[in-house]
């Protein structure tokens, strides 16, 4: 650690530098979250890119009385390093570390949890208004990429905000336009001159004395008005914002930290709704991540010296590389095949498919709600569009496919990755309420593959049925199952047995079969005769094949990695009521519970979930024998799940399974 970092732990201790001493800094920052995240993994571009514009907020203004909210939040590292939280940054995105995102329960100076963009506009211009009505006078400042402005949030944001005028300040990083050294420089000029406080307060005041001219003023005072706009205009950027009912200040330099200062300080003063448009680099002071910034926007850990990102043990390819390879090769059958994504090319698999067909990609933005709306027009025009949005991104398009998919039962598939637990990324973007969010709707068939060569046969399904299709498949690497040579069709709502079993059926969706065929073997050594169906569909469900182990085991069992409230468990459940005969019955639904699941590793939330094979065999086991469980599985333990018998074990071979019936 270095000299000024070390002795700074909250903005108060930031304000005692001087001026000349926030480069060194900054220096230092990039220093500690090189470090860090080259250990951790994370957003580094977004943040390398931000610390001399986060320095100069907190060195203006007074967190956290002074609010700060961040969109997206993955930008906000640096802010967490100078808010209390230095000691525990080597926690960051780790198991009960520091969250990747902004988060409330965190630290006061954290006002708005968010992992999707464009909400911080519209909280922003709430703390505003919620300040005026309390009759307080600090300060609310959005910081909101350029990206994050895609979003059609934004906008609302801005045009309510442009409506109401409240003293507000918003932030724009803008990390994709570089500053031109004539053109910036004198924009930025420019924008300090003309909003500077001696230059308001001289137009004020000249404008009160036009306006003040017997029979002519308020003509003059308006074409004084009409050439302070077009002069603007000609020299600034920034037409649409005032528009909107902005002041727009830039573009500014976002790394020289006095001009930034300044700027602030200047603008802190200002009434009204200000837009402050700053130009940053990302990866800014690691030349490897500055040429290659969508590579380094969020980082696996790496080798700082070299940049390399570290490799782990060998895995099968992911899931989302075979559903991207799988749209190339049947798209290169079919010309009407269209690939869609919203702002995720890269994590979606979409950039791979718009190397090969370009003219059949495209990527709308931060814009979940037109790129569904989008497709469906496309499959009006006889296209197969595939719109590829990660699940928790899918959630902002609800209205769209029910108004303008299902609805008109267009042929649309959704194609869902990191659907379940998603590891590090945390509660923003766990996959967990899709399976509950899709089923409820008419025409929509929803289903999930077991492996990736399943996820190939699926895609082709949900691409040639002649209705809208949700496919959901988990984030990280498939099984390393083989590939069957032809990509065949499924039978629509049709599962498959994967055991046989006399004792209890475990149907599993998804990513569950894997698990749940594990669960199968482990509960066979306890004296279990343990059948495992692959549902492949939540909607429209194997009716059958349900009533069929039913009536065969006695006792049903249903896994998923999903919110077990509405999930695919509900789906089974529903279906069992529909059954026109009694049927001696035990049913238990096994998913995530209704809990905000934090961030961590993928096998440590799984742990305490208990949605591992050890935790399911322990809870099916306690289940089906009325015992209570006699070990804890609990946060760091290791279940011991096997180990010694129980009564049940002693005294059944086969053990009698209690059964409760449940009444067609």
């Amino acid at each position: 650690m270095s000299q000024f970092l070390e002795s700074i732990n909250n903005p108060a201790d930031l304000k005692k530098l001087k001026r000349e001493n926030l480069p060194s800094l900054a220096e230092e920052i990039r220093q500690k979250l090189l470090e860090v995240i080259s250990k951790t993994g994370g957003h580094l571009g977004s943040n390398l890119g931000i610390v001399e514009l986060t320095l100069a907020m907190h060195y203006v203004f007074d967190s956290p009385v002074d609010k700060f909210v961040w969109d997206v939040g993955h930008q906000s590292y640096v802010h967490k390093l100078l808010t209390e939280r230095k000691d525990r940054f080597d926690t960051l995105r780790q198991y009960e570390g520091l969250c990747g995102f902004s988060k409330r329960e965190e630290s006061i100076h954290d006002h708005w949890n968010v992992g999707h963009g464009g909400t911080s506009i519209s909280a922003a211009l709430a703390f505003a208004k919620a300040r005026d009505l309390k009759k307080e006078n600090n300060k609310v400042l959005a910081v909101i990429g350029d990206g994050s402005l895609t979003a059609g949030m934004a906008f609302e944001g801005l045009n309510h905000a442009g409506h109401l005028k409240p003293d507000m300040i918003v932030i724009l990083n803008d990390n994709e336009m570089s500053i031109s050294s004539n053109v910036g420089g004198m924009s930025a000029y420019l924008s300090q001159i003309m909003t500077g406080q001696v230059m308001t307060k001289f137009k004020k005041e000249l404008d009160q004395m036009l306006l003040a001219i017997p029979g002519i003023g308020k003509e003059v005072s308006g074409y004084a008005h009409r050439l302070d706009e077009a002069v603007k205009g000609m020299f600034i950027p920034g037409r649409l914002f005032e528009d909107l009912g902005f002041r727009y200040i830039g573009p500014v330099d976002g790394h020289n930290t006095n001009l930034l200062i300044d700027t602030l300080s200047t603008v802190g003063e200002l009434k009204g709704p200000t837009l402050v448009h700053v130009i940053t680099r990302k990866g800014k002071g690691y030349e490897i991540a500055e040429e290659k910034a969508d590579v380094w926007h969020g980082a696996k850990p790496f080798d700082i010296a070299t940049g390399e990102f570290k490799k782990g043990k060998k895995a099968p390819p992911t899931y989302t590389n075979i559903f991207a390879e799988t749209l190339i090769e049947l798209a290169k059958g079919d010309e009407k095949i269209i690939g869609i994504t919203a702002a995720m090319p890269d994590g979606t698999g979409m950039s791979k498919f718009g190397k090969v067909f370009p003219d059949r990609t495209f990527d709308v933005g931060m814009a979940e709600q037109h790129g569904v709306g989008f497709a469906g027009a496309l499959s009006i025009e006889g296209f197969h569009p595939v719109i590829a949005i990660y699940s928790t991104f899918m959630q902002r398009a609800y209205d769209q496919i029910v108004h303008d998919i299902v609805g008109m039962n267009l042929p649309v598939t959704f194609a869902m990755d990191r659907a379940g637990i998603v590891g590090e990324d945390g509660a923003t973007h766990q996959g967990l309420f899709d399976i509950a969010f899709m089923r409820t709707l008419p025409n929509m068939v929803v289903m999930a593959p077991k492996d990736e060569n399943e996820l190939r046969h699926m895609l082709k399904t949900s691409i040639y049925h002649p209705g809208p299709c949700s496919l959901r498949y988990p984030r990280g690497s498939g099984l390393g199952v083989e590939f069957d040579q032809e990509i065949k069709e499924l039978e629509i709502g049709k599962g498959e047995v994967m055991k046989e079993g006399t004792d209890l059926a475990i149907i599993a969706f998804g990513s569950m079969v894997d698990s749940s065929m594990k669960t199968a073997v482990l509960l066979e050594e306890k004296g279990l005769s343990v059948a495992v169906i692959n549902a492949r569909f939540a909607k429209p469900i194997d009716k059958d094949l349900i009533k069929e182990y039913a009536k065969k085991t006695g006792c049903l069992v249903t896994t998923e990695e999903h919110s077990v409230q509405g999930g695919f468990g509900s789906a089974v459940l529903e279906a069992l009521q529909d059954f026109n005969e009694n049927i001696p019955l035990k049913v238990k639904c096994i998913g995530v519970p209704n809990i905000v699941v934090e961030h961590g590793a993928l096998n440590l939330i799984k742990r305490d979930l208990k949605l591992d094979p050890e935790g399911m065999a322990e809870t099916i086991y306690s289940f089906v024998s009325g015992e209570k469980k006699v070990t804890s599985h609990n946060k760091g333990s290791k279940s011991s799940f096997g180990n010694g018998n129980t009564n049940l074990e002693k005294n059944n071979k086969n053990p009698i399974i209690i059964r409760e019936p449940i009444n067609g």
